[in-house]
């Protein structure tokens, strides 16, 4: 009975959250190309842990690299949008993930239009990756920022498993094929080859930043340590251009295009809009999928490579 109860009370807030949602955003419009929209700007959000792949299940709050690649593309292909906001509210994510949807953000500017990073709460590590390709980067003053910087985790359980019994019986074809295992530790040699792999993504996001952000590569390793900053502390350090907040940067992003007078912003979303609507009735009620992005980045022989705020995994 307490079983039925639950779920008849999931299904109820489901099926409420979905008629405020359209109750609430009646004028919301799909991307549609051709030149049905004049001098318009598109919006992009990226939402919650960067991870490869599409976005999370129905209940995941995560952004996935694909699908936000796909609306990027969409943006670069559309004549009528004549430049876009890409909106981040993300601790960062994988590395390959954050590259991938960097060099889309490249290839949007390269067709001609202007990119302006709005950050809202969060944007750190990988999603600052994302946000020094941009043109110009709009955050507010108490945004969480930076976290420049890699991070790989791997846990030795090996002593826990001697307790419970558990023998390890890995069959392998190299003396480091089961590297980062949590069944033994690591030897100093694969300590050094897995520093030596994090050293060069982390310099690989130094280059990034200097380049967007046209710094000198020795100020920008200055600052490099994996620390945050607020938008405040950002914008001295030459991180951020302008504090404000997202109409502030709907603001720059029309005058950048040469926009005159009030401009259409039209969103572009993925194309699963169930994921998208489930995704933000979780956000609605505090939850948010950090777990995502263990499973995307885990598997059996790999260690996790991110470029993360490690903060996420203790909220």
């Amino acid at each position: 009975m307490q079983k039925k109860l639950v779920v008849g009370i999931i299904l109820g807030i489901c099926i409420l959250s979905l008629v405020i949602a359209l109750a609430v955003e009646p004028g919301e419009k799909p991307l549609i190309s051709g030149p049905k929209y004049d001098n318009a700007i598109g919006l992009i959000s990226i939402e919650g842990p960067i991870t490869g792949g599409d976005a999370g299940g129905l209940f995941e709050v995560s952004a996935g690299a694909e699908s936000i690649m796909e609306q990027l593309r969409e943006a670069a292909r559309d004549k009528s949008l004549k430049a876009v906001i890409i909106r981040i509210n993300s601790p960062g994510g994988t590395v390959a993930a954050s590259q991938e949807i960097g060099e889309e953000v490249e290839k949007v500017r390269k067709a001609g239009k202007k990119v302006v990073i709005s950050m809202g709460d969060v944007a750190a590590s990988g999603g600052y990756w994302i946000a020094a390709k941009g043109d110009k980067i709009v955050a507010n003053p108490g945004t969480v920022t930076g976290s420049i910087g890699v991070i790989m985790e791997s846990l030795n359980m090996s002593d826990l498993y001697n307790k419970v019994g558990i023998a390890d019986q890995s069959i392998k074809s190299g003396a480091h094929k089961d590297m980062g295992s949590p069944s033994r530790p690591l030897t100093q040699e694969e300590k050094v080859i897995l520093q030596s792999m994090v050293d060069d993504m982390f310099n690989q996001f130094v280059d990034v930043v200097a380049k967007g952000r046209r710094m000198k590569r020795e100020d920008v390793l200055k600052i490099a340590d994996g620390r945050v900053f607020t938008g405040r502390q950002a914008k001295s350090l030459g991180l951020v251009d302008e504090l404000g907040n997202y109409y502030d940067a709907v603001r720059l992003t029309a005058k950048l295009a040469g926009i005159k007078g009030e401009p259409e912003v039209v969103e572009l979303k993925p194309k699963d809009p169930w994921a998208s609507f489930f995704g933000k009735a979780m956000l609605s009620f505090g939850i948010r999928d950090y777990e995502g992005i263990l499973k995307a980045a885990e598997t059996r022989d790999l260690p996790r490579y991110m470029l993360l705020w490690p903060d996420l995994l203790r909220r």
